[in-house]
């Protein structure tokens, strides 16, 4: 089932006399349950392209649809609404706040929907369990590995059971060891949960956990790889072949 659609989306930044063409007619679909990376060198568009995805930004010209609604033409309230209740955000550098618990962190969006407190305790725990952190809930940021904050992140963007979630370079910030475990969760939570995932990243051996690789090149998609029946390690050789194409970077841990 298509749960989201991007359709002929284009996106400028500047004026008249300076303008750029960030994003250039990209057309893409996402079914539910996919976990969907986007790759491409740096300035290719990915990064504005999430934004957009995730109502920061606003297109140009086309329409961004999830569920069949356009959320290009949300204002207001409904923006809002749209991003608190429909969309999970993972960002490199956490946006966890520093005054609160790891629980009050994760606990907070659940919180403004008026969530009771039992269930909100109940749906931490297994959160909490489901990645690793249950021994960090009662530790503030600055107590925390980058690992363990990154995993609150998780926590706290997936808690709502968002429609869709967005990760911007999640592994950017951590070690090789934090990484394929986070990463490893996200592969958990899209096939046991059936969460549907996109993952901004110039790393192949992030993009190698997902089940679909879109390739962007000055601002236009430039190729897509479907993992299909292969196993990790041989969409990852697939991967980097394109991405030496593209002149991005490479990585060679597996």
């Amino acid at each position: 089932m298509e749960l989201l659609k991007v359709d002929q989306i284009e996106k400028y930044y500047g004026n008249k006399s300076s303008l750029t063409k960030a994003i250039d007619d990209i057309s893409f679909s996402v079914n539910q349950g996919e976990f969907v990376a986007i790759m491409g060198a740096s300035g290719s568009g990915k990064t504005t392209l999430l934004n957009c995805i995730s109502t920061i930004d606003h297109v140009t010209s086309g329409h961004i649809y999830l569920e069949g609604n356009d959320i290009t033409k949300l204002k207001g309230k409904a923006l809002n609404r749209f991003r608190r209740e429909k969309l999970g955000f993972i960002f490199q550098d956490f946006n966890l706040l520093d005054t609160l618990t790891a629980y009050e962190n994760i606990s907070l969006a659940l919180s403004i929907q008026g969530v009771h407190q039992s269930e909100i305790d109940q749906r931490i725990r297994k959160v909490a369990e489901q990645l690793g952190i249950t021994e960090v809930l009662k530790k503030y940021p600055y107590q925390m590995s980058g690992g363990q904050k990154q995993r609150v992140a998780s926590a706290r963007a997936i808690i709502t059971n968002p429609k869709l979630i967005l990760a911007d370079e999640p592994t950017g910030a951590l070690d090789s060891k934090s990484s394929r475990m986070l990463l490893e969760r996200f592969s958990y939570l899209n096939q046991e949960y059936k969460a549907t995932i996109m993952m901004v990243t110039h790393d192949s051996f992030s993009a190698s956990y997902a089940s679909r690789v879109i390739f962007i090149r000055d601002g236009k998609i430039y190729h897509e790889l479907v993992r299909g029946e292969d196993g990790r390690k041989e969409f990852f050789s697939k991967i980097i072949d394109v991405m030496t194409l593209l002149g991005g970077d490479v990585s060679d841990a597996v």
